[in-house]
């Protein structure tokens, strides 16, 4: 049975006015008072109201409190408790989970006869649930605010009830005035009331009705009671698609109605407020009308088309209501409570144009900030590089990502088959800098990590070589040298790094090439950093090779302006700080990252020289090539070519062993090696980067790499091997080869057929699979295609070369078909691929005999690990910066033992 509550309503409304529903007198029992959204805004709002919560709930914790300025509110187990030990209250809040809220607000009504209000903070209530708060509600005479509701707040009694209207500062947003506030959000009812300061109004009541499909105190009870409200000469609404609340309410003073929500009649089912979608009579256009109609004006309001009348505007942007209700206002003949405080134009505290060259109508002038943003911002502006939050990257990757369906990594935005067409240089600066970088660029990865390459008296090569002779694939011989190179030779090129940016950040350095800078702006206060007393050899060598490149550098000018002699971690520095200095002012790399720098150039160098036989490394010379051709004229990716293959590489193989380095970059987070080298960083602790041992994390990912993943490469040589072991090949370049590539196909495939079968009638499902053919998400098609192997394809038909191992793959899965072995036709992989561009360059020294099975499996293995070094550094760098601490333990429950 409904109880009889004021006016003319057919159901109770307790609420005459306004100013009844936040008042000093008012006192709150909050329910849930200790979970997560409660404990941060209840203080806040007992605060501003003089203290009006007495106690709380928060079962199994009788006897703890809530902490507030204004002193400690108890907390009970329950409601009973509360009122037995003498509180009083007549409004309750719900702070409690969806499934808790109905008994909540039952718990309330059943033992408190003094209740009055309940303001349900809860959102994503059951329809059902709704349905009997209501009836509990009705029953009772108790007004019900919400569900999903921030609360409400009077700014003339200066009250805030059951959420966070106002922000933390409410006495700031929430200035006393003439307007009151009606909004489906609670974010926007703060956001409207300072807009409206702003333009000199002020508020009286702001309610936050809620957007839940039940709203229980409703704009038909919010026009009743604003009628009533001798303080409030007109109100805001701010208004969401679904429900007739609106149409049914009688406004009898002027109203501002800001209806929103176009966009969602495309949705096909309800969204909070989305009472009716798409073809309802209730979506935002149909609400429109029903305020154009009530007002009499035949528009929206704008500020080119100031549609207004006595009775209200209609905006549909929430930048437009000051305007609009100073318009409707000034029909009633009614001036703002105060002075404006301020405007809406876009005032920009701080910009960063990001090197772009903006008209002047784009390039607003930056203005001081109100405080205390004023000192935030003071503070931001001495930051120098990015400073990514902190999250969970278990799985995920701020570096690299892989598109799903196409099978196709990029990191940071390039995608691999870009990658593949950039010199290995480029690859390296788009790893470690998260961006390809130009020619200058290119030019100091060429000298400062070729510097590192020969190893001749260095232990790493002792310990790499002693790996190698112990029979160990080459990812563990790779490890036993990045072991060598450790944290504690690190300190000094890092440490240097570091001065470089604390003196040239402050005095605006702009351009890292900039030669023509005046050095007596910076001050560096340690010089030991950068020159010795003695002569640096390998010094001299790195300036030599970088005058010899023309490179231009603020930093290795200013090394090499210093007095004294230049060593190898100032130069090293300097270069370093000439690579990161772009990235690292426009807030695309961290300082952590920029500070990094020198460790990875020396990391990747000494592995690739490790990769190399001890014999190869020579006091002046590596692979045979004299170290000042190395350091002054071969690019990185020349030097890496004769390391691997100890060939010297022609125009043709130089541009597909860079092919294989890009593709083989990354291939997103989810990969083994990936894991391996994050799982690396985060038993070292990435929030304290101090820790982190890079060596250590490559470690990781070598240790995560092995002939399956890694060295699979081989399987597909192996097998092409064996394919065209009689053949007589002699140049797999050659179109006119001379050989049928069907017969040969057609070969393997009988026997493939027969393999097959013989399996299937001994019940085996153990079929091996042949390397490089099929591929489990490109399938299920008549002809299957790998968009990798497309790619580099259509690339190698417009350089006009070609690869009969490339072209038999081909052939083989199309005979595959043709034979009745495969229902489709099955793509060749980018696995293949690899086998097929790599063979090609090796098929003349394997025909000679001068390169062994065992060395090509080498070679396939070998060029995996360079490539995956410069991915995985990227993600080791991303999750240093990014990372949180991750448990990769598997749950016990999940665990089992196998017999």
């Amino acid at each position: 049975m409904y109880k009889q509550g004021i006016g003319d309503f057919k159901y109770f409304v307790g609420i005459s006015s306004l100013s009844q529903v936040a008042t000093k007198d008012d006192r709150v029992c909050v329910l849930n008072i200790l979970g997560g959204e409660s404990s941060d805004v209840t203080p806040v709002g007992h605060a501003y109201s003089g203290g009006n919560v007495v106690f709380g709930t928060a079962p199994g914790k009788r006897g703890q409190v809530l902490e507030t300025a204004l002193g400690s509110v108890p907390v009970y187990n329950n409601v009973l408790e509360g009122l037995n030990d003498g509180h009083r209250f007549n409004c309750g809040v719900i702070y409690l989970p969806p499934s808790a809220a109905r008994d909540g607000v039952a718990e309330l009504i059943r033992v408190n006869p003094e209740l009055k209000k309940i303001f349900i903070v809860t959102e994503k209530l059951a329809v059902s649930d709704s349905r009997e708060i209501r009836a509990m509600g009705q029953s009772n005479g108790v007004d019900i605010f919400g569900g999903n509701s921030l609360g409400v707040a009077d700014a003339w009694n200066q009250v805030r009830i059951g959420g966070a209207l106002g922000g933390d500062n409410p006495e700031e947003a929430l200035r006393r005035g003439s307007i009151a506030l009606f909004s489906n959000s609670g974010n926007f009812t703060t956001t409207i009331a300072t807009y409206l300061r702003m333009a000199g109004w002020g508020t009286t009541t702001a309610i936050s009705s809620g957007k839940d499909v039940y709203i229980q105190f409703a704009a038909p009870e919010f026009a009743a009671a604003l009628a009533n409200d001798a303080r409030s000469k007109a109100a805001v609404l701010y208004v969401e698609p679904g429900g007739y609340y609106e149409l049914d309410a009688n406004f009898t003073k002027p109203v501002v109605a800001c209806v929103v929500g176009r966009w969602k009649s495309k949705l096909t089912r309800a969204v909070g407020h989305t009472g009716a979608m798409s073809g309802g009579a209730d979506d935002a256009a149909s609400k429109e009308q029903w305020f154009l109609d009530r007002f009499g004006v035949s528009s929206v309001f704008t500020p080119d088309n100031p549609a207004v009348s006595a009775k209200g505007a209609l905006v549909t942007n929430i930048a437009h209501i000051p305007a609009a209700l100073t318009a409707v206002m000034r029909e009633n003949a009614c001036r703002p409570d105060f002075e404006p405080e301020g405007n809406l134009a876009l005032k920009p505290w701080f910009s960063s144009h990001r090197g772009l060259s903006l008209p002047q109508a784009l390039d607003l002038p930056v203005v001081q900030a109100t405080a205390p943003y004023d000192a935030q911002i003071a503070a931001l502006d001495k930051q120098v590089g990015a400073v990514p939050p902190r999250q969970s990257m278990k799985d995920a990757s701020g570096a690299s990502q892989m598109d799903p369906k196409s099978q196709v990594t990029s990191l940071y935005g390039v995608s691999m088959l870009d990658a593949a067409q950039y010199p290995l240089e480029t690859n390296v600066s788009l790893a470690l800098l998260h961006e390809p970088g130009g020619m200058n660029d290119r030019a100091l990865i060429n000298v400062a990590v070729s510097a590192f390459l020969n190893l001749y008296g260095h232990p790493a090569l002792g310990a790499a070589q002693a790996a190698r002779d112990a029979g160990n694939a080459p990812n563990t011989v790779l490890a036993a040298a990045a072991s060598i190179i450790g944290p504690r030779g690190q300190a000094g090129p890092r440490q240097a790094v570091r001065a470089l940016i604390d003196a040239f950040a402050p005095v605006k350095l702009e351009n890292a090439m900039d030669e023509s800078f005046d050095f007596s702006r910076a001050e560096v206060t340690d010089l030991s950093l950068f020159v010795g007393s003695e002569p640096d050899l390998r010094a001299r060598a790195i300036l030599a090779g970088l005058k010899a490149r023309d490179v231009k550098s603020t930093f290795v000018q200013y090394v090499e302006s210093l007095p004294g002699e230049p060593t190898t971690d100032g130069v090293l520095a300097a270069i370093c700080a000439t690579l990161a200095w772009g990235p690292l002012m426009r807030k695309r790399i961290s300082r952590l990252s920029a500070e990094s720098l020198p460790w990875w150039i020396q990391l990747f160098g000494s592995l690739i020289g490790a990769s190399v036989p001890s014999d190869q490394h020579g006091p002046d010379s590596f692979c045979g090539v004299e170290t000042k051709t190395v350091l002054e004229e071969r690019s990185l990716g020349e030097t890496a070519f004769s390391a691997l293959f100890g060939l010297s590489p022609g125009t043709s193989d130089l541009f597909s062993f860079q092919l294989l380095v890009g593709l083989l970059l990354s291939n997103g987070p989810g990969t083994i090696s990936a894991q391996g080298a994050k799982g690396a960083v985060s038993a070292d602790g990435p929030e304290d980067p101090e820790r982190v041992q890079l060596n250590k994390a490559l470690i990781g990912f070598l240790t995560h790499s092995g002939y399956t993943h890694g060295g699979n490469g081989f399987e597909g040589i192996a097998f092409l091997l064996d394919q065209f072991a009689h053949s007589g090949l002699t140049d797999p370049g050659n179109p006119a080869h001379g050989l049928d590539l069907k017969a040969l196909a057609m070969t393997y495939v009988e026997s493939y057929a027969k393999y097959k079968s013989s399996k299937k009638t001994s019940g085996s499902l153990d079929i091996q699979k042949i390397p490089g053919v099929n591929h489990p998400v490109f399938k299920d098609k008549p002809v299957n295609h790998d968009p990798r192997e497309m790619f580099v394809r259509q690339l190698f038909a417009e350089r006009d070369e070609y690869n009969i191992f490339h072209d038999f793959y081909r052939t083989l899965v199309q005979s595959l078909f043709d034979a009745g072995v495969s229902r489709n036709v099955y793509c060749v992989n980018v696995d293949a691929v690899i086998a097929a561009l790599l063979l090609k360059m090796l098929w003349q020294p394997y025909r000679d005999g001068t390169y062994s099975r065992n060395a090509l499996e080498t070679a396939a293995f070998t060029i995996f690990l360079y490539p995956r070094m410069l991915g995985c550094a990227a993600e080791i760098d991303d999750h240093m910066n990014r990372g949180r601490n991750m448990d990769t333990r598997t749950p016990a429950s999940e665990c089992r033992f196998v017999a």
